[in-house]
């Protein structure tokens, strides 16, 4: 996945490889949107399955929607993880969260839901948005709600979000072993989210402001009460194992299904993330393994928390040191129209583990 000062958008299968798609004038494997922007994968990149192509294809203007939401899936998982050891780390090339993605443990679980969330939140207000030809608002919530308001607005598309996304990221697994059962289940977990958080907006209609009647919709959350939500989940994450239930009459589906480690823990609920490899520590470089190490990671003297010098530092301890930072303060707007602003310098105290 490719994020450049060229302004490349985005897209992503999601079995860990990244494709890029580049705003060149020129190219055997060219797509057009519907705003006639060309837009060409890069060659040196895995191209999209041949599924995924057709989908984009089928419903034009969805491409530049898949790339914000991808966009937006990397912002927030760097956010919820800013104070962790593994501070979802991203790179330029086709692996842009590195080899993490080929491994089963929590940190793989939220990447892959948080960027099907991604995906379906950004389709589904971009319907409602009129930016996607195949799809519109969500016109089936109509007439009677309740004593004191009806349906009616522009609902977001959250189905439509979600059944594009479902055939667009899971077209990318293949296979039936314990990876591709979770990789599914934490894509769909990224999308139940997005869908439970859902609430109703209203407009109030009446004489002078008043609230004699209102009309409601339905209304996508912020993706970051959807982060928040996936963070809470990558907390109490599900370890599973591969569970085959031996019978002849069960279908593909019921055949290959996934089971809690531990027999006394309750099957994880569609909602739930799950894994089935432990987390590496995260504190040491390893570039058979693809980690940073948090050498370098700034961290807070006084808190006992992670994002503390001993548990960010893995116990290595931290340098301090100081630095002068001058920034624009004390604004004053004038009429009109301009803001002036004075210089103020400030000293820093930083904290960096060795």
């Amino acid at each position: 996945l490719a994020l450049s000062s060229l302004s490349n958008t985005l897209a992503v299968n999601n079995s860990g490889r990244w494709w890029g798609i580049i705003n060149v004038a020129s190219s055997t494997n060219l797509l057009t949107d519907s705003k006639n922007v060309q837009l060409v994968l890069d060659p040196s990149l895995q191209l999209l399955s041949r599924k995924q192509r057709k989908l984009i294809r089928q419903n034009p203007g969805i491409l530049h929607s898949v790339s914000s939401g991808l966009q937006t899936a990397i912002k927030e998982c760097k956010w919820q993880f800013r104070n962790r050891r593994w501070n979802c780390p991203t790179s330029q090339g086709p692996n842009i969260f590195g080899k993490i993605v080929n491994r089963g443990c929590r940190e793989t679980a939220f990447i892959f839901a948080i960027t099907s969330a991604g995906v379906t939140h950004s389709v589904a207000r971009s319907c409602s948005e009129g930016s996607i030809e195949s799809c519109t608002c969500d016109y089936r919530r109509r007439g009677p709600g309740g004593p004191d308001w009806h349906w009616g607005g522009c609902s977001d598309n959250i189905d439509f979000g979600r059944l594009f996304g479902r055939e667009f990221v899971d077209s990318s697994e293949k296979g039936r072993d314990l990876r591709f059962l979770m990789n599914l289940h934490n894509n769909e977990a990224g999308r139940m989210t997005v869908f439970s958080e859902m609430r109703q907006e209203c407009k109030c209609h009446g004489m002078s402001g008043s609230c004699t009647v209102r009309t409601c919709w339905m209304r996508l959350p912020t993706f970051r009460a959807v982060g928040d939500v996936l963070k809470d989940r990558f907390d109490g994450a599900s370890r599973v194992i591969y569970g085959n239930k031996g019978s002849n009459r069960a279908s593909r589906v019921e055949l290959h299904h996934l089971e809690p480690e531990n027999p006394a823990h309750k099957p994880p609920s569609p909602h739930d993330l799950v894994y089935f490899e432990k987390s590496p520590n995260f504190c040491t470089y390893s570039g058979k393994t693809g980690m940073a190490g948090t050498a370098g990671r700034f961290c807070n003297s006084s808190s006992p928390g992670l994002d503390g010098c001993e548990l960010l530092c893995c116990g290595r301890g931290y340098r301090t040191r100081t630095q002068r930072v001058t920034e624009r303060c004390n604004c004053t707007f004038h009429w009109c129209c301009h803001v002036s602003c004075l210089n103020c310098t400030n000293t820093q105290v930083l904290h960096e583990c060795l």
